[in-house]
């Protein structure tokens, strides 16, 4: 059992810039008295916090009568600001809870949040009684509110009934938040239709369709075209045909929600389940194939065939992953599962939530969307460059040198036969064109909602995936030329969360774990913690940096660096306690802290890995 607190936090007032999904109504934390209330601090453009949403929904289904979610929306990107957007991201990723718009973070500091996404728990008499940040927490919060339950069901204090939320109407469009789209054998394209949970097929003018594959209802069925299902479907690969001849399947699908990659065959719409358990992964990395259907994949968001395999960007571990559909195999390419931008020689660089995949005409290049980092890279030799992106943080829309050139989470990209690459800089509303030989970025259109994707067609035509319109868009012709495009010079932008104050010299980081109710620390396969940190600029921190399993590390920070950011990666193993056949569990979480140095600040850095006890 869980210790009882006797520092009792009254939970901070609910205010904000509105509210969604409530009908309209404003509510506080006094209409949600009697209630188990749980604040989930997201922004829509993270991964972490989309896992989150789906983990709530058992326990929102499980419990409705007693417990309510809020979201509170406190974003990243400028994008993610508007409120248009806000309203298009909570239908599209199927939010079925109120959330408030928390558009300067106010909620994000009363709450103490630092990091995205952070739950914090509210008991039905207003106080605070747990607080965890990033994902896996589940089966904690399970056992947490039941314990609530059966608490305040003693005291009185807890009230059953139907929460506040009022299910917004949805408009009727062929498409609702298309992902991605291929080109197939014919003309004809595929397009993933994600919040429908389902792909349809058009004939060549984008517009007609004549085909659908999957029941529209989320879930993760094989079958027919008609009883198959999805769950937030978006990347799309065609094999090479000797390739599908081999392996059953014409396609290969990025089964985003359900941690799967999907087979297609073209001529009947079957599909079948080709990689993934259908489990999110939590585990540790190493460089071993895997069998393809005993693997925990993580969001798979895009895929593409290069160097005689399917690459897959596992947006939710920040990795690139591969699959070899006749071996039946499948393994890390990329990325050590650090949320940053790092380059260097496969495998050891790091990521930050790749997006989008395309490969060059001569196959010599993969270029990426890595979507937290604003960026635009690719993998060419066995090495990830960057060739536009400057770091988590900085974004705006600048063209010009590759150097100063900047973009707004992108998450799409298409080469060109003459070299350069189309991307779709998603937040910025433009189709952006980079040519690696000038090194020089231009917009070739803007005044786009949300382009999540670019198909070039084997006539030459442009198409853009135009997600929140719920459409295919096609560019004017002259788009592929340099003469079609324009220079922008518009905002240079920094994501500004308000900074941790640290005094220079020394600095004790603790990371702050306790394990979820009824688990315990398991170090059965090797130390149960794993504490990774680094810093940007690296100058920041002079020692301390490094790998280690302790999760409390002295650090030395240099007092003549004004601040910076401190990239801290924590993970614990837990199993259940006290059961003949214990789960394993694996909890892991990556901040970027941004800092200020000041003499007179604080000397120790606590971050919360799971739930605070209550």
């Amino acid at each position: 059992m869980t210790k009882a607190r006797t520092d009792r936090v009254r939970a901070p007032q609910l205010r904000g810039r509105g509210w969604l999904n409530t009908g309209g109504r404003e509510l506080t934390l006094a209409d949600l008295r009697g209630k188990i209330v749980i604040l989930d601090f997201w922004t829509f453009c993270c991964i972490n916090c989309l896992h989150v949403l789906d983990e709530l929904r058992p326990l929102e289904d499980k419990y409705g009568d007693v417990l309510v979610v809020v979201g509170v929306h406190s974003p990243k990107f400028e994008h993610e600001r508007d409120p248009v957007a806000l309203a298009a991201a909570v239908e599209r990723y199927g939010v079925a809870h109120p959330v408030l718009d928390d558009p300067d973070l106010d909620m994000w500091q009363q709450y103490a949040a630092k990091a995205w996404p952070t739950l914090s728990v509210v008991d039905p008499e207003g106080y605070v009684v747990a607080s965890m940040a990033g994902e896996g927490h589940a089966e904690g919060l399970t056992r947490l509110i039941e314990e609530l339950i059966a608490t305040h069901d003693a005291k009185g204090t807890l009230h059953r009934g139907d929460g506040p939320y009022v299910p917004p109407a949805e408009p009727a469009t062929t498409l609702r938040f298309p992902g991605k789209a291929v080109e197939l054998p014919g003309g004809d394209l595929l397009v993933s239709d994600s919040a429908r949970h389902r792909l349809v097929r058009f004939a060549p003018d984008g517009e007609t369709v004549v085909g659908e594959i999957g029941s529209g209802s989320r879930g993760r069925a094989d079958g027919t075209p008609a009883t198959a299902s999805f769950a937030e479907p978006q990347g799309l690969c065609l094999l090479p045909p000797q390739v599908a001849e081999v392996a059953g399947f014409d396609v290969v699908v990025a089964d985003t929600v359900n941690h799967l990659l999907r087979g297609v065959r073209l001529d009947t719409g079957e599909v079948v389940t080709v990689a993934g358990t259908g489990r999110q992964w939590r585990s540790t990395v190493d460089d071993l194939p895997h069998d393809a259907v005993s693997a925990d994949l993580s969001s798979p968001w895009d895929v593409a065939w290069y160097d005689g395999r399917v690459v897959v960007a596992m947006a939710g571990i920040h990795q690139l992953w591969w699959y070899d559909p006749i071996k039946r195999t499948t393994g890390v390419y990329a990325g050590t599962t650090v949320e940053a931008l790092r380059d260097g020689p496969l495998p050891d660089v790091w990521l930050a939530q790749p997006s989008g995949l395309s490969v060059s005409a001569d196959g010599a290049r993969l270029w990426l969307a890595d979507s937290e980092t604003s960026a635009l890279r690719y993998v060419e030799d066995g090495a990830l460059h960057t060739a536009v992106g400057q770091g988590l943080f900085d974004f705006g829309h600048v063209d010009g040198p590759a150097g100063e050139a900047l973009m707004q989470h992108p998450l799409g990209v298409c080469a060109l036969p003459d070299g350069s690459v189309l991307v779709a800089d998603t937040y910025n509303g433009a189709v952006r064109r980079f040519d690696p030989v000038a090194g020089v970025m231009s917009t070739v259109a803007d005044g786009l909602a949300e382009p999540s994707d670019v198909v070039v067609t084997g006539g030459g035509d442009v198409l853009v995936v135009e997600s929140a319109a719920h459409r295919l868009t096609r560019l004017a012709p002259g788009t592929l030329s340099a003469a079609g495009a324009s220079t922008v010079d518009g905002p240079r932008r920094r994501a500004e969360r308000p900074p941790t104050r640290l005094r220079g010299g020394e600095v004790v980081l603790d990371v702050i774990f306790t394990p979820a109710p009824g688990q315990k620390l398991d170090d059965s396969f090797g130390p149960s913690t794993r504490l990774e940190v680094s810093a940007s600029p690296p100058e920041l921190l002079v020692e301390g940096a490094g790998v280690g399993t302790d999760l409390s590390r002295r650090l030395v920070i240099d007092p003549a660096v004004p601040g910076g950011v401190l990239q801290v990666v924590a993970q614990a193993a837990t199993c259940d306690a006290d059961a003949e056949h214990a789960a394993c569990h694996l909890t892991r979480q990556d901040w970027g802290v941004p800092v200020t140095i000041a003499a007179d600040a604080a000397a120790r850095l606590p971050l919360i890995l799971r739930g605070l006890d209550t």
